[in-house]
């Protein structure tokens, strides 16, 4: 094979072999309604014998029908995201599209700066756990159709979950097992959900005469519980509900470390029923939210603004949630003196 015959063949070659402008071949393939069917016929018909190939890539861009929707999420290792991400796939493979996962590593100034490189590619964009501000969200969207997940927008299509009534099935349950105090340990400041847990936790506690406290915020990670245990030893709580389930088990972990007995001294609920919340000793407790659902609702969502839909609702779309009640949950062990001997003893008992 000869240097020349490896040389690809372009649209000037095409363009001087068919006698028209290098424009009109570009057309013929990016815009073929505007070209003549005569002599988009003959340059199709010369590209063929020359062995040109047209780049799909570059024909989706000028005409910015790329059918591709960016996805971002805050941490792709975080398998909080895995059903998420299938949900999506599936509705875009159903739609005729395909997904580009972007990973922002719990960075607002990297989801930004690959939202921004992203723009002139995708068609569309689907936010999870965003960890930039409202006012940068807003700006991304006036230039790509957007849906935002686990965000609360009134003028972005937004979907969320149910994040006071999870709260309120977890006091309802620690309450119904004797506690009068919990523990929340915080998640990143920047997500939305952590805020809306934490308050609706505190509201709501102090209804049912559950006492509230807060440490954190940590890491969203099993590193970030350990971390997050650490700092409840000199005195640990009875009960803990953590921002999401990784941070949950690692606080698990750094109690049982130290001798500290789950769920005999220490009831844990996590959020987000995760796969390894099912594969724990002892198995989580944890409020399940419908990540695949969600993924499928927010890429149809943002599949019909593209084609012409309007966003009209100022309220989220609320996804429901459920309490999975597992091995990390328990009556809480009171201590109490035996009048006759003088010694403490543990009692189980309920308020």
């Amino acid at each position: 094979m000869t240097e020349q015959s490896r040389t690809p063949v372009t649209i000037y070659d095409v363009a001087k072999a068919a006698g028209v402008a290098p424009s009109t071949v570009s057309r013929t393939f990016a815009r073929p309604g505007r070209v003549n069917a005569e002599t988009a016929a003959r340059i199709r018909e010369v590209a063929e014998e020359l062995g040109y190939r047209a780049n799909p890539i570059g024909q989706a861009l000028a005409t910015s029908q790329t059918r591709l929707l960016g996805l971002m999420v805050s941490d792709v290792a975080n398998p909080f995201y895995s059903q998420l991400i299938r949900g999506a796939q599936l509705a875009a493979t159903e739609a005729g599209y395909e997904i580009l996962l972007a990973d922002c590593r719990e960075s607002g100034a990297r989801e930004r700066t690959a939202l921004e490189r992203l723009i002139p590619v995708v068609e569309g964009f689907i936010i999870g756990s965003s960890r930039m501000s409202d006012s940068a969200l807003r700006n991304i969207a006036k230039q790509r159709p957007m849906v935002v997940l686990n965000r609360a927008l009134l003028d972005v299509p937004s979907v969320v979950t149910d994040n006071a009534s999870g709260v309120q099935a977890a006091v309802d349950l620690l309450r119904s097992l004797g506690h009068d105090s919990v523990v929340y340990v915080a998640g990143p400041e920047a997500s939305w959900p952590d805020g809306m847990r934490f308050r609706a936790l505190r509201d709501l506690g102090a209804k049912a005469g559950l006492n509230t406290h807060k440490v954190g915020p940590f890491l969203p990670t099993f590193d970030g519980g350990l971390a997050a245990a650490r700092t409840m030893l000199e005195r640990p709580p009875t009960a803990v509900l953590a921002y999401n389930d990784l941070m949950a088990i690692g606080v698990m972990h750094g109690f049982l470390r130290e001798g500290i007995a789950v769920p005999e001294q220490v009831s844990v609920v996590g959020f987000d029923d995760i796969l390894i919340s099912r594969l724990t000793i002892p198995t989580l407790t944890t409020v399940a939210a419908p990540m695949k659902q969600m993924g499928v609702t927010a890429v149809k969502n943002v599949v019909a603004i593209i084609n012409g839909a309007r966003h009209r609702s100022t309220e989220p779309l609320v996804m429901p949630v459920q309490l999975k009640v597992r091995g990390s949950t328990a009556q809480r062990r009171r201590k109490r003196v035996s009048p006759a001997l003088g010694t403490t003893m543990v009692s189980g008992s309920a308020s």
